[in-house]
């Protein structure tokens, strides 16, 4: 039974909607990487998701080397999203470079397929049991908000997402390299007519995308099990931001995220049999008011 009383607590609701900005944190931080591959490159990787999870793996692996030190998290974190990143640049070099200028089909096929190929390499490689991944001490205690105890993990996972966030702003908008991706997302002729290296500039943007994932993927490998197929389910909610948000838009995946994470943590406490049914219809509304996302642009190319 609905119960309202406890949103007169307001300890509560400041809680809850801690938890739902640390999901968000983790949606943002997988969609926008989502976002701007699709907004440079035009292709929706479908495998973004596995890198995601390669993340996570990486991860677990590399701090099981370092069990015992105070860094092992932290040394892991840094290393495994590094290594999705190079896994990126191999992939976008190998598979994606030779269909840019085919049908969108063949390049949905492509990301499509690399997802069972990774999610076979992962279950070959780390085996079909469930991992996980212990928190640094320091983290690993709560903080009191109002009385209640959240944990302080979540609250570095929020800063980190709000830094990445930052970050990327000054990269798009402060940068040489930000100026080319979003002249390369209005026009990805003309960035090639000025003389600029198109073929480098579209492997760089996929290595930030992929290293987004990887990054996303580490965080989260504490958070709950690390296991094959969490891929599948994490690509699904990544897309729903997107499309929310609006296709190639930066500001708009952090909008879509923080709804989508709120939305999330209110729905699932009072209506968990529909929680994620709320996520779909804000998704299928969107769509029909205004396709191209509440901060995207209308698709012209």
């Amino acid at each position: 039974m609905l119960d309202l009383g406890i949103l007169g607590d307001p300890a509560f609701v400041v809680v809850q909607c801690l938890n739902g900005l640390t999901q968000a944190m983790f949606l943002f931080l997988i969609a926008s990487g989502l976002t701007l591959i699709f907004g440079v490159l035009g292709v929706l990787n479908f495998a973004h998701g596995s890198l995601y999870m390669l993340g996570a793996y990486l991860s677990y692996t590399i701090a099981s080397l370092f069990v015992g030190r105070p860094s092992a998290f932290w040394v892991a974190l840094v290393l495994g999203s590094l290594g999705v990143a190079l896994a990126g640049g191999l992939i976008e070099a190998i598979f994606l470079r030779p269909v840019y200028r085919r049908a969108e089909l063949d390049q949905l096929l492509v990301t499509y397929a690399l997802v069972l190929i990774i999610g076979d390499v992962v279950k070959f490689a780390w085996g079909p049991d469930n991992r996980s991944i212990s928190r640094p001490a320091i983290l690993a205690g709560s903080v009191l908000v109002g009385g209640r105890d959240f944990p302080t993990y979540n609250l570095v996972v929020i800063a980190l997402g709000l830094l990445v966030a930052a970050a990327l702003w000054l990269l798009l908008t402060r940068t040489q390299f930000g100026r080319l991706i979003r002249a390369a997302a209005s026009d990805r002729e003309m960035v090639g007519v000025v003389g600029a290296d198109v073929s480098r500039l579209f492997t760089g943007v996929f290595v930030l995308g992929a290293w987004l994932g990887g990054l996303g993927g580490g965080l989260a490998a504490p958070v709950g099990a690390i296991y094959p197929g969490m891929d599948v389910e994490v690509i699904a909610e990544s897309f729903i931001v997107v499309v929310v948000g609006g296709m190639g838009s930066l500001t708009g995946t952090l909008l879509g995220s923080l709804i989508i994470g709120q939305l999330n943590a209110f729905g699932i406490l009072f209506f968990p049999r529909f929680a994620l049914l709320f996520v779909y219809v804000l998704m299928v509304v969107v769509l029909v008011v205004r396709p191209w996302g509440l901060l995207g642009k209308p698709h012209t190319r």
